[in-house]
């Protein structure tokens, strides 16, 4: 296979169970992403904890660097120094690498009246058009134009204002609340994205000085203010990652304890698991959770939070191919993400995909396959589908899973998981 022979990372697996151990959930790539982008509203220094060390919080600091700030990690501890002067350009080299690089907008617009941000890449599972970050920005008072591949913002001072969002987006949440702390006068997201992460940006924003009402809930209240300034927080934990090891246990069998998982942010995601046959408790620090040999097949629809998310569902679509029974998965958030769906047919699964939706009919065991991850959590999930798979499973382009986890080689091997990370032959 190519993929296997051009020196780049590849994860080897090998059918594993039962799994039996504790690991710790890193805080959330989804959230201090934005959180690094909402410190450039403001000069001085910033101090977040629980940072995961994964690559895209290093590209983060290394776009945050480019406009003239210092990021500096020591362990999970981020420090950021944000100058008076900067830059308010995120160029095309850095933003390509990913798509959360758009969040810098809203920010740079607000304190700089002016923003130069490439058009966003990031993980390829189709086409998600940055509309509505645009609209609602435009409804605040800025000009925007397109050439050669960036968006250009103008804008003499942001107004507030009320803004409905034709869909909760997260992103475009996100934009339009960093922009609208220090709008003159009060902004409104009415159908704003409701997602744990949203709360914690506006946490941090709080904590900053600004006045942000009802991050969580479905309306967003901002007062504007004059002034900010520099905060410290600590991350909340990725409830991704915390779902990939309920899933990798799924899969293989056994018990696990996993440590900072928020079961409260993963409360549909915790049903339906149970429905599937896992029994899941709450810890004083996490949770607890425990799989029979084979679990049995649900149908599965993703919506936004509080619904079941759509990175979940690389995951449980792996967790599918063994299960008892045929489970019909539907994607109702972004098109085109069944393109992971090819890999696991290759390590014996049965999946028919079409359009929004995919039908998966379990088999007794998978059977391991070279096959290459497209992105983050389609990589994870190929990677503990592994975990029930006669023979050897090689993962390669294992650079995308080093996006978004920490350690999730080491975490599962921590478990009892034959995997480990090995260079490209």
């Amino acid at each position: 296979m190519d993929s296997l022979s051009d020196g780049e990372p590849v994860i080897r697996v090998q059918q594993s169970g039962p799994l039996n151990g504790t690991v710790r959930v890193a805080g959330a790539k989804n959230s201090v992403l934005k959180i690094m982008a909402a410190s450039l509203l403001w000069p001085g220094r910033y101090t977040l904890r629980n940072v995961p060390r994964i690559a895209d919080v290093r590209w983060m600091g290394e776009l945050l660097e480019r406009m003239g700030a210092t990021t500096t990690q020591e362990g999970d501890v981020l420090t950021i120094d944000v100058p008076e002067e900067m830059t308010p350009e995120a160029p095309y080299d850095l933003v390509e690498r990913m798509r959360a690089s758009i969040v810098v907008l809203g920010p740079l617009l607000a304190r700089f009246g002016e923003a130069r941000v490439s058009v966003p890449g990031g993980d390829d599972f189709g086409h998600r058009p940055i509309d509505m970050h645009l609209r609602g920005l435009e409804e605040m008072g800025v000009s925007f134009t397109t050439s050669h591949g960036y968006i250009e913002g103008r804008v003499e001072r942001l107004l507030g204002t009320k803004v409905l969002l034709e869909f909760p987006s997260v992103g475009a949440t996100e934009n339009l609340l960093m922009a609208a702390v220090t709008a003159k006068g009060t902004t409104v997201i009415d159908n704003a994205a409701r997602e744990p992460e949203i709360a914690d940006l506006a946490d941090f924003l709080n904590a900053m000085g600004a006045e942000v009402q009802g991050a969580g809930t479905s309306t967003i209240t901002v007062h504007g203010v004059e002034r900010l300034h520099p905060a410290e927080h600590t991350v909340i934990s990725d409830r991704i990652e915390a779902a990939t090891y309920l899933v990798g246990l799924g899969l293989a069998g056994g018990e696990a304890t996993i440590d900072g998982a928020r079961p409260d942010h993963m409360e549909m995601l915790v049903e339906k698991l149970t429905d599937m046959g896992m029994r899941i408790t709450a810890t004083a620090d996490g949770l607890w959770a425990a799989a029979p040999a084979r679990l049995r097949s649900v149908d599965l629809s993703t919506l936004p939070y509080p619904g079941l998310a759509t990175d979940y569902k690389p995951l449980l679509v792996a967790l599918l191919t063994t299960a008892d029974g045929v489970g019909i998965v539907t994607e109702n958030v972004f098109a085109g993400r069944f393109r992971y769906v090819d890999e696991l047919v290759r390590m014996g699964a049965d999946i028919r995909a079409e359009g929004h939706h995919a039908v998966v009919r379990g088999v007794e065991v998978l059977s391991g396959a070279p096959v290459r991850a497209p992105d983050i959590r389609a990589g994870a999930a190929l990677v503990v589908a592994g975990l029930a798979a006669e023979g050897e499973t090689l993962v390669s382009a294992a650079h995308h899973v080093d996006r978004g986890y920490q350690d999730l080689v080491g975490n599962l091997a921590r478990l009892g998981a034959r995997v480990e990370l090995v260079a490209g032959t």
